[in-house]
C-alpha cells in the first residue's frame, strides 16, 4: 500500500481496558480566602469628627454588581459605578486570549442626590427623619437605573439616566448687522406717535430664533418617579422586591404591605400581627425578603428570634405561615436578656433560595428552608460580649441591629461587629474559615494579638458611663473592642468576593 508508513506497533500490543468509572470525589473543605484592601471613598483624616448625617446607613449592590449604591443619615443616595470591567463581552474576550485581569476591583464615584428630607408629622406630633433605611435595586431599563430607598415613613421609587446636555448655539443677537441703530438686530419699538397709534417694530427682517443643539457632554439626573406614603404607622424596617417585577413589599413593627411599582395611591396589607390589645403585643416584625425566583414566598423575622415562611397563594391575608425556623433555648438557661439577644436583625435569602441566613446579637445562623428543626450552621460572633450582657444593655448597645450577607455561590458569609470590625465564615462540608477583618487599609492587622495593649474590661467601667462615654473591652483574641465604633452594614457582589462595608462615613471594599 502506498503512503506513508504505519507507525510500528508491538504483535502483543492490545487496546487499552477502558478506564474504570471514578467516583466522584469527596467536597473538599474550601481554603480561606486572603482578603486585601481595594479602596475606599469618603476616608476621615486622625481627628476629624464625623458628621451624623454623613453616616452611612445602608448599602446594596445591584444585581449585575457594576452599580453599588449607599445612603446615609442626612437622607442622601450615593452611587457609585464600575470601572475595571466596562463590559462583560471584553472580559470574556480577554479570557479566550488567556489573558488574566489581574487589577482589583475598582468602583467610581457615579452621581448623588437628596432621596428625603426630614419631615414632621403634625397629627401625630412625630419628626421624622430623613435617614435612609434600605435601598433596593429594580429592573434596569434602556440604559436607565431604577432603585428604591425608604426612611421611617416614605418610599421613593428613583430613575437615574445620563442625558445629553443641550446648548444654544446661536442667539437672535447680531451685532453685526444693526436696524435702525439698534444693536443685535432684534427689532426695536419706534417711539410712540402723537396720534395715539400702535408702536410698529421696525427691523423684524432681521430676526434670528436662537438654535438648541444636543452637545456631546452628558449629566446624570435623578428623577423621583413615585412615592409610596401614609401606609405604615410605625417604622418601616425592610423593603424588598419580588422576582415577578411588578410588585415589591415593605415591612413595619407590625404589618407588611404589598405594593405595585405603577400604583402609589394603594398597598395591599398582607400580614398584620398587631394584637386587638396592644397590651398582647409579645413580638414584632424585625426584618423582612422575599424570595429571589418565587414571587409566591416571603419570609420575615420577629424579635422572638422566629423565622416565618409565607405562601401568598394561601390567602388575602397571610396571618398563617407555611413553615416557622426557631432554635428553642435549652431547659434552665432563660434569663433577662434571653429574648432581646434572641431578636433577629436581618435575614437574607441564599442567592438560589434554598437556605436564609439570620443575624441576631450574639450569633449568625443558617438555615435550610427545607429544614425547620433548626439552624444548619451557627457561627459565634459576640460570645465574648455575653458576660457583659448587663453593661450592654445599661448604654443600649445589645439593641444594636447587625446586617448579614452571603457570598454569590452560598460558600461563605459574613456579618459586621464592634471596632469597626467583621467577620467571614466558611459555610462549605468540613470548613472552619473564620476571618476577622478591620475596616482599614490593613484590614488584617488585628489578627495578630496585642498582649502589650492596655488591657480593660466593661466590668471596670463604672455604672455612671452611658451613652457617649468610653465603651472598650478586650475581645476572644485579646484586642481591645470598642462598642463606639460599630460595623452594621455591608453588602456582598452578587458574583465576585468582593465585600463593601461602611464604617461611620468612610465606604471601605475589600476582594480576595
Amino acid at each position: 500500500m502506498n503512503g506513508a508508513a504505519a507507525p510500528e506497533r508491538s504483535p502483543s500490543a492490545s487496546p487499552p481496558p477502558p478506564a474504570p468509572a471514578q467516583a466522584p470525589p469527596s467536597p473538599s473543605p474550601t481554603q480561606p480566602l486572603e482578603w486585601r484592601f481595594s479602596q475606599v471613598f469618603g476616608e476621615r483624616s486622625a481627628g476629624e469628627e464625623v458628621q451624623d448625617v454623613d453616616i452611612i446607613s445602608a448599602i446594596e449592590f445591584n444585581k449585575s454588581g457594576h452599580h453599588l449604591a449607599t445612603g446615609d443619615r442626612g437622607g442622601r443616595v450615593v452611587l457609585f459605578e464600575r470601572t475595571d470591567v466596562k463590559d462583560h463581552a471584553c472580559r470574556k474576550d480577554a479570557e479566550k486570549a488567556d489573558y488574566s485581569i489581574s487589577r482589583h476591583p475598582e468602583f467610581r464615584y457615579k452621581t448623588e442626590f437628596q432621596s428625603h428630607e426630614p419631615e414632621f408629622d403634625y397629627l401625630k406630633s412625630l419628626e421624622i427623619e430623613e435617614k435612609i433605611n434600605q435601598i433596593k435595586w429594580c429592573q434596569a431599563a434602556n440604559s436607565a437605573l431604577f432603585l428604591l430607598s425608604t426612611n421611617d415613613k416614605t418610599i421613593k421609587f428613583w430613575k437615574v439616566q445620563e442625558k445629553k446636555v443641550k446648548k444654544v448655539s446661536e442667539m437672535n443677537l447680531d451685532r453685526s448687522t444693526a436696524a435702525n441703530g439698534s444693536p443685535g438686530g432684534v427689532g426695536y419699538l419706534s417711539p410712540s406717535l402723537s396720534n395715539g397709534n400702535a408702536l410698529k417694530p421696525v427691523g423684524f427682517d432681521l430676526l434670528r430664533m436662537p438654535v438648541v443643539v444636543t452637545s456631546q457632554e452628558t449629566s446624570l439626573a435623578a428623577n423621583c418617579r413615585r412615592v409610596y406614603a401614609h401606609a405604615h404607622d410605625y417604622h418601616i424596617n425592610s423593603i424588598s422586591n419580588n422576582s415577578d417585577g411588578e410588585t415589591f413589599i415593605s415591612a413595619d413593627d407590625l404589618r407588611i404591605n404589598l405594593w405595585n411599582f405603577e400604583i402609589s395611591s394603594q398597598s395591599f396589607n398582607i400580614i398584620d400581627v398587631k394584637p386587638t390589645n396592644m397590651e398582647d403585643l409579645t413580638e414584632v416584625i424585625t426584618s423582612a425578603e422575599f424570595h429571589p425566583t418565587h414571587c409566591n414566598t416571603l419570609a420575615y423575622s420577629s424579635s422572638k428570634g422566629s423565622i416565618r415562611l409565607v405562601d401568598l397563594r394561601q390567602s388575602a391575608l397571610c396571618d398563617t405561615h407555611s413553615q416557622i425556623f426557631e432554635q428553642h433555648e435549652a431547659p434552665g438557661s432563660r434569663s433577662f436578656f434571653t429574648e432581646i439577644i434572641a431578636s433577629i436583625s436581618d435575614i437574607k435569602f441564599s442567592k438560589d433560595g434554598r437556605h436564609i441566613l439570620s443575624r441576631d446579637y450574639m450569633t449568625l445562623k443558617l438555615w435550610d428552608v427545607k429544614m425547620n428543626s433548626g439552624p444548619v450552621a451557627t457561627f459565634q460572633v459576640h460570645e465574648y460580649l455575653r458576660p457583659k450582657l448587663c453593661d450592654l444593655y445599661e448604654n443600649d448597645s445589645i439593641f444594636d441591629k447587625f446586617e448579614c450577607c452571603q457570598s454569590g455561590d452560598g460558600l461563605r458569609v459574613a456579618t459586621g461587629s464592634y471596632s469597626n470590625i467583621f467577620r467571614v465564615f466558611g459555610v462549605g462540608t468540613g470548613s472552619n474559615e473564620a476571618t476577622a477583618l478591620e475596616a482599614t487599609r490593613n484590614p488584617t492587622r488585628r489578627q495578630v494579638q496585642n498582649p502589650t495593649r492596655a488591657a480593660r474590661s466593661l466590668n471596670t467601667l463604672t455604672r455612671a458611663v452611658r451613652r457617649g462615654g468610653e465603651s472598650t473591652g478586650i475581645d476572644a483574641n485579646g484586642n481591645s473592642y470598642d462598642l463606639s465604633t460599630k460595623l452594621l452594614h455591608l453588602a456582598w457582589h452578587p458574583s465576585e468576593n468582593l465585600i463593601a462595608c461602611a464604617a461611620a462615613n468612610s465606604l471601605y471594599m475589600y476582594y480576595a
